[in-house]
């Protein structure tokens, strides 16, 4: 029997942090003492007081088929937070409850783009939007964010990519991989490019809002620019700040007839969220901001650490992250090189594969997000763990000749 398969799916490679985490796990199966810094997952447990809030939204009968946009009780903690946290007021007809994130960036390029579009991705970038963006046919067209710019998209830049093909424009500040802010006076400068361009949509990626260090404060561009909100979705959800990654729940705050069409995509997919994990999602955003603060300081003080490991090594650099849990170290004095085992280094694809094998440490290269010669660490795990891959990090390159 001939098999085939949607046109749409060639080529199309799974997300490069997913794939180096099933060859760490494969390794550990094995026996190896391997260390995963590959995915960007928090170690803290969800907070009890959540926990409790499913546990009795599942006894008092919570268990029946959801809304397909969200329910009631958690589209108004939602519509609380955006004006309580962003100066951002919402409708219940202007809030989306999405299966994580990623569904509603599925959702929304899928109501929106058609073959021969393009959008606009700020490099590095998180690995599922131009992945999403080719699967309906659009074109990503890469913004580059220069480490020596603190990894923020410049105006110029931005307006270099844009084009009359473009459909969208992808903003993630705090940034996945880079920790790096775009703060209001930055997200002004790319406001002012925008107005020139109608007709494109902008998807603010703000999942890793209250994941800032130092003092620094991330802002939304629908907030600071007021005008753009009509053609702003603005993208969160509760599996960063609040340690539910496998409660899945995202979420999003956009204009009212692009917020329809997702929802008639949502509905032929998967419907609505687990009404249970909504349930918990209303009490983590209305609850008492202590777990996040706890977690703010505790990546604080792990990414101080692993800058600092990092850039004690010869050959290594390492901006300091304004924000998220990752480190984003440069390699490039190191490719041209070969490993104690004898491998030559030509890219940081080589670099991270190399590093798995012979030191077990997982990371992701820089490529995968679309900036060489890099890796990304997540700082997500214990003080000790960290410590115990900074070394073996050190031994590796130290062994380079």
């Amino acid at each position: 029997m001939s098999r085939s398969f949607a046109h749409r799916l060639n080529g199309l490679p799974a997300p490069a942090t997913i794939e180096m985490a099933r060859r760490a796990r494969a390794l550990k199966a094995e026996g190896r003492p391997v260390i995963s810094l590959a995915l960007g997952e928090p170690d803290f447990a969800t907070p009890p007081a959540v926990v409790e809030a499913a546990h009795q939204a599942a006894l008092a009968g919570q268990t029946k088929y959801p809304p397909v946009d969200g329910t009631p009780a958690l589209k108004a903690a939602i519509a609380r937070k955006f004006a309580r946290e962003n100066g951002l007021d919402y409708t219940p007809e202007q809030i989306m409850v999405s299966n994580g994130g990623k569904q509603v960036i599925f959702n929304a390029f899928m109501a929106t783009l058609n073959a021969g579009d393009e959008v606009v991705v700020p490099t590095p970038y998180w690995v599922s939007y131009p992945l999403i963006a080719r699967m309906f046919g659009a074109t990503p067209v890469f913004a580059p964010c220069r480490e020596e710019d603190g990894f923020r998209l410049r105006a110029d830049v931005l307006a270099q990519a844009l084009t009359p093909r473009t459909r969208w424009v992808v903003l993630n500040f705090p940034n996945n991989p880079t920790g790096a802010i775009c703060p209001a006076e930055d997200l002004a400068a790319l406001a002012k490019v925008l107005r020139d361009y109608p007709d494109v949509w902008i998807l603010s990626d703000e999942i890793y809002e209250h994941l800032v260090f130092d003092g620094a404060r991330s802002a939304s561009i629908a907030a600071v620019a007021p005008d753009l909100k009509d053609r702003t979705i603005t993208l969160n959800g509760v599996s960063k700040a609040y340690a539910m990654t496998g409660w899945r729940v995202g979420f999003a705050g956009g204009p009212a007839d692009l917020l329809t069409a997702m929802r008639g995509v949502q509905g032929n997919a998967t419907s609505g969220v687990c009404s249970i994990a909504q349930a918990a999602a209303a009490a983590a955003l209305d609850g008492p901001p202590d777990l996040v603060q706890t977690m703010v300081a505790t990546y604080s003080r792990r990414r101080t650490n692993v800058v600092q490991a990092l850039r004690a090594v010869p050959g290594l650099t390492c901006a300091m992250p304004e924000g998220a849990f990752y480190a984003y170290p440069g390699v490039a004095a190191c490719l041209g090189r070969t490993t104690a085992a004898g491998r030559l280094l030509e890219t940081d694809h080589d670099f991270a594969a190399a590093l798995l094998d012979e030191e077990f440490v997982a990371t992701v290269p820089g490529s995968a997000f679309g900036q060489s010669p890099y890796l990304r660490l997540s700082c997500a795990t214990s003080d000790e763990v960290l410590a115990e891959a900074c070394q073996r990090i050190a031994r590796f390159v130290d062994g380079l000749t």
